[in-house]
C-alpha cells in the first residue's frame, strides 16, 4: 500500500510538472523572463511542436554509450597521445553492423582548457568516423559520476582488476561544482559555448547532453546552480540541435531523487531523457510518468544484466517509440561488465553487467546479438 501511495504521488507530481512544462512552453514565446537571460525567441526552449517534429524526422534513436576499449575514462580516450581513430573506426564499425545509429560519448572540460584547437579537431575527426558508419552523436559535457579523484590530465591510472569503471572521473569535479562564484566557472562557460558554438549546425550531432545525472550527489555535488548556468550558456549559442539532461530515478522513490532538479529539467529540456537499469515493468512505469511532458523521450542509459536486457527492455522502448542508448559495448579498460559492487581482484563475472562484445568483436552471448539485429532491422 505504501508503494502505491508513493507511485500515485509521483504520478501527480510529474503530471503537474508536465502541465508546468506545457504552460512554460506556451508562455515563453510571449512573456520574457528576466532570469532566463535569453536574447531572442530563437534562443528559448523548443516548443513541444518543434521537439516532436524533430523527433519524427529522425530514425528511431538506438545506440550505445561509447568509450574506446583502450581507455579508462574520457580523458584517456580524447587526449592527443591516446586518441585512437583506428580503434574507434573498428569498434564503431561493429556497432554499425548491429544496426545502431546513435552514439553517446562523454567529453572532459580539462581537455578544452589544455588545447581547445586540438581537442576540437579530435571531436571533428570522431564525428567524421560516426558519419562514415551512418551514426550521430549525443555529446555529454558534465557528469557527477566517478570515483571522487580530482580529474587530471596526462597518464591516467591503470584500471583496478575486478572493479567496475574504476578510473572514471567527474567533470568538472565536486570542488568546482559546489563553488558558484568560483573563477573556474568562467572557463566552463567558455568550454560549453566553444564546443557547442563550433558544432551548433552540425548534422552529425543528434543532441547536446549537457549534464549527466545532476541528481547524483553521492560524492557531495550540489548540481542545481551549475545545471542552471549550463543550460543558460548552451541556449545563448542557439544550436540547431536539442538540449537535454536526464532524470536519474523515478521521483520520490530513492534518496537521490531531487524534485527541484526534476522540475527544472521538465521546464528546460527540449527532449526528455532518463536512465533506468531495472526490468521492463519498472521502465514502463517510468515512461508513463514522463508522458505528460508531451515531448520526445530517450532512455540514455539502460542495460544491466540480469534485470535490464535486450530481450525485455529494448522491445518495450521500441514499442513505445522511446529512444534507447545501451550502456557499454566492448569489454575494455572501463570494465563495465563488472558489477557495480565488484571488488579488487574479483574474477570475470559469469553474468556480465554491461557490455556485450569482447575485445576481438565476438559476442558475449550470440543470442543477444540476434535480438539487437532483429530490433534494429539488421537481422538476416
Amino acid at each position: 500500500m505504501k508503494n502505491k501511495i508513493i507511485l500515485y504521488v509521483c504520478i501527480l507530481g510529474l503530471a503537474c510538472l508536465g502541465l508546468s512544462s506545457c504552460l512554460f512552453a506556451k508562455s515563453e514565446e510571449s512573456i520574457p523572463k528576466k532570469e532566463d537571460n535569453f536574447c531572442s525567441n530563437s534562443q528559448k526552449r523548443w516548443t513541444e511542436e518543434r521537439a516532436n517534429q524533430w523527433y519524427k524526422s529522425q530514425p528511431w534513436p538506438v545506440g550505445i554509450y561509447y568509450i574506446t576499449s583502450n581507455a579508462v575514462n574520457p580523458i584517456e580516450m580524447w587526449q592527443e597521445d591516446t586518441f585512437d581513430p583506428k580503434l574507434i573506426d573498428k569498434e564503431l564499425g561493429w556497432a554499425e553492423d548491429l544496426g545502431f545509429n546513435t552514439v553517446r560519448v562523454s567529453l572532459q572540460d580539462l581537455l578544452w582548457d589544455a588545447d581547445s584547437i586540438g581537442f576540437t579537431k579530435r571531436i571533428d575527426q570522431f564525428l567524421d568516423i560516426l558519419e562514415k558508419h551512418g551514426m550521430k552523436a549525443v555529446v555529454t559535457f558534465f557528469t557527477n559520476g566517478g570515483t571522487g579523484v580530482e580529474p587530471f590530465l596526462g597518464k591516467q591510472l591503470d584500471p583496478i582488476p575486478g572493479v567496475h569503471c574504476s578510473r572514471w572521473q567527474q567533470s568538472p569535479g565536486v570542488r568546482i561544482v559546489n563553488s558558484p562564484t568560483h573563477a573556474e566557472w568562467d572557463r566552463l562557460e567558455r568550454y560549453i559555448k566553444g564546443v557547442i558554438g563550433r558544432f551548433r549546425d552540425d548534422r552529425r550531432i543528434l543532441m547536446w547532453f549537457l549534464y549527466n545525472e545532476p541528481e547524483n550527489d553521492l560524492l557531495g555535488a550540489n548540481s542545481m546552480p551549475l545545471l542552471r548556468k549550463t543550460f543558460e550558456w548552451a541556449r545563448s549559442v542557439n544550436p540547431t540541435q536539442p538540449l537535454t539532461s536526464p532524470i536519474m530515478v523515478i521521483p520520490a522513490t530513492e534518496r537521490r531523487s531531487r524534485l527541484d532538479i526534476i522540475s527544472f529539467l521538465g521546464e528546460n529540456c527540449d527532449v526528455i531523457t532518463f536512465h533506468d537499469y531495472n526490468d521492463e515493468d519498472h521502465v514502463e512505469k517510468f515512461i508513463k510518468l514522463l508522458k505528460p511532458f508531451n515531448r520526445p523521450m530517450i532512455c540514455t542509459e539502460f542495460f544491466g544484466r540480469p534485470k535490464s536486457r535486450f530481450d525485455n527492455v529494448l522491445p518495450l522502448l521500441k514499442k513505445e517509440n522511446v529512444g534507447a542508448i545501451v550502456m557499454g559495448m566492448v569489454a575494455g579498460k572501463c570494465a563495465f561488465f563488472n558489477p557495480p559492487n565488484g571488488k579488487e581482484g574479483d574474477p570475470e563475472p559469469k553474468i556480465w553487467f554491461h557490455d556485450f562484445l569482447r575485445q576481438d568483436g565476438t559476442p558475449y552471448d550470440p543470442q543477444e546479438i540476434e535480438q539487437i539485429k532483429k530490433l534494429t532491422g539488421k537481422f538476416k
